[in-house]
């Protein structure tokens, strides 16, 4: 999300999106925001009765509850003990039901927005994740929805009373003195300038520190998943001031709006003094020449407290607000972000998939550097196997990218036994396809649970056999724990030709028609890469095989192998006809195997 816009929005645009989002809440927030009402109504009430009580001694039989009927001072005042009783016990049943309502609300749209962001975010293209960090996501989907959480926990339901405090305690003024109401009231255009003053100034501000810890996150998390690296270059201490210094930019933020912030609540103290003060010399000056009742003195003077100074709580109420809005942005414009490679099908690859694959005249780049693919044609007939070659960066990954739908081509066709890929479910398309990458990604938790991760309802005996055939079985069966053994955060327990031929294990178990590797033997020792050598002569067989490989003597036996440079296909045969060719790939061959002095 670009800053500058983040800053532009307001935050109560923010507040129409977020409402706009939680239409299905509706009677939540309704019947929330009923008893927030009706509990501050009966919160102002004590004050109008010891007016009404001070009516009854000083006035006795010529007092208001008098004119009810009640002519006994005596039966008044427990008339008014029966009703302040009552009142306090609505008060507290409205209390008890506002803070269940309000905060079970709380807890209900903070999950819903947090699994509905991740939901989402699962969507997006790849090239959304290349261009930000993961700490940045981790923040929108938990620290800006716990943002959202706490305001709506007491936030929403304090600028509601506020609302309900102004109109409720204005009606009661301007019924009994319309004079002091003029007065009292004179102090509230400058605390609402003033409100909407620091909200304009804080909204920005508030922006900013959801930024600064968005980029906290990121180096928190981006350190612990290098600790290894950061310690093998003793660069501790460096990283230990990087993070101080990302940690003083988030605390910088976070002073700039609190200066604001706390500016406010000494303007709304004078402001509230000057209604205070109207309300007591004059009112005192009507109840002293009979102009004003006494008991009504009494409530005004009560009342301008009840009015005015929860008005000081705003400052607390805004900086929630603001707090959340900023936060709200964050996560509605995650939420917002479009999808390019579409899934709108519900075409599935016609069974059995055979595992015939086209690349034709397929051009892509990548927005950001330009680089991609142009004017790619292969074939991969179904049970073959081809074998990509070339420099890092020339394209090979490119392909196994657009096969599988992280991107989409800009021109040309990928088709699957004769459909094209983009006419299919990416469910349909990428269950076909079985993808075993350099960067091997274990979650944690059991060495079962991993190899089970493309097909939850394997039985041992399936995941056993293909832990077999990707020659996992022995370390795995060596382990005192066996296939319980934790694998770790990454799979950080195993070592890396142990994470290797688990990830071939588990594409196995998944017994797709069409295998990718990508680049899976090139991080791997010489035994390692024997060992899964020998797993993909077995398990080639009948299976429509993609390599991307460095090391040219693991795809002699490829059926297909082609050069890919700057993008193109520079070259295209088995091993033996390109030899003959005596081209790119002749000269990589002969520098691999010590040809060339």
């Amino acid at each position: 999300m670009p800053h500058h816009l983040s800053k532009a929005t307001s935050s109560f645009a923010a507040l129409g999106r977020l409402l706009r989002y939680a239409r299905g809440y509706r009677r939540q927030i309704i019947a929330a925001t009923i008893c927030s009402i009706i509990n501050k109504l009966f919160d102002i009430a004590p004050e109008i009765l010891i007016g009404i009580a001070i009516d009854v001694v000083v006035n006795q039989e010529d007092s208001f509850v008098a004119s009810l009927g009640i002519e006994s001072a005596r039966d008044q005042i427990f008339i008014l003990g029966g009703l302040t009783f009552f009142i306090w016990a609505g008060e507290s049943l409205f209390e008890y039901l506002f803070q269940i309502l309000w905060r079970n609300l709380a807890q209900r749209l903070q999950s819903d927005l947090r699994q509905d962001a991740y939901e989402h975010a699962q969507k997006l293209d790849m090239s959304f994740f290349e261009a930000r960090s993961s700490g940045q996501l981790v923040a929108t989907m938990n620290d800006d929805v716990n943002q959202l959480e706490r305001f709506l926990d007491g936030g929403a339901n304090a600028m509601v009373q506020v609302v309900v405090t102004v109109v409720a305690v204005g009606a009661v003024f301007f019924v009994l003195s319309p004079l002091i109401a003029l007065l009292a009231f004179t102090p509230i255009p400058l605390i609402i300038w003033g409100a909407f003053y620091f909200q304009r100034k804080a909204g920005p501000l508030y922006a900013d520190v959801r930024e600064k810890v968005g980029d906290l996150s990121s180096r928190l998390a981006n350190n612990l998943g290098g600790i290894a690296t950061i310690k093998s270059f003793t660069a501790e201490q460096r990283e230990a001031e990087r993070l101080r210094a990302s940690s003083e930019a988030y605390v910088e933020a976070n002073r700039n709006a609190i200066r604001i912030s706390s500016a406010f609540i000494p303007v709304i103290r004078m402001a509230i003094l000057a209604g205070f003060l109207a309300t007591f010399i004059v009112g005192g000056m009507k109840a002293l020449d009979g102009s004003l009742n006494v008991g009504a003195y009494g409530v005004l003077v009560f009342l301008t407290q009840r009015l005015l100074w929860p008005l000081t709580g705003m400052a607390e109420v805004i900086d929630l607000f603001e707090r959340a809005m900023a936060s709200t942005r964050r996560i509605l414009d995650l939420l917002a972000e479009p999808m390019h490679v579409r899934d709108e099908t519900g075409t599935t690859l016609a069974a059995p998939v055979r595992g015939d694959v086209i690349f034709d005249d397929v051009s892509f780049h990548y927005p950001s550097s330009g680089a991609g693919i142009a004017h790619a044609s292969l074939r991969v007939p179904a049970g073959h196997t081809l074998a990509l070659v070339g420099a890092t960066g020339s394209g090979k990954s490119t392909l196994v990218k657009l096969l599988l739908r992280f991107y989409d081509t800009t021109a040309g066709d990928i088709r699957i036994d004769g459909q094209p890929i983009q006419s299919v479910s990416l469910k349909s398309l990428r269950e076909a396809i079985g993808l075993v990458s350099q960067d091997v990604y274990l979650f944690e938790g059991s060495i079962r649970d991993n190899l089970a991760y493309g097909l939850p309802g394997a039985t041992d005996a399936q995941i056993i056999d293909a832990a077999r055939t990707a020659e996992a079985w022995g370390f795995i069966e060596a382990l005192p724990q066996g296939l319980d053994s934790p694998v770790g955060e990454r799979g950080i327990r195993l070592s890396g030709g142990q994470r290797q031929r688990l990830s071939l294990a588990r594409a196995l178990l998944k017994n797709p028609p069409i295998l990718v590797l990508d680049e899976a033997t090139s991080a791997v020792d010489n035994e390692t890469e024997a060992a899964i050598q020998r797993s993909l002569k077995r398990i080639g067989h009948n299976r429509t095989v993609i390599m991307i490989a460095h090391r040219l003597s693991t795809i002699v036996d490829a059926d297909t192998i082609a050069v890919i440079d700057a993008g193109q296909v520079v070259e295209s045969g088995n091993h033996d006809a390109l030899l003959s060719l005596d081209g790119a790939y002749a000269a990589q061959w002969r520098v691999q195997t010590g040809q060339v002095s």
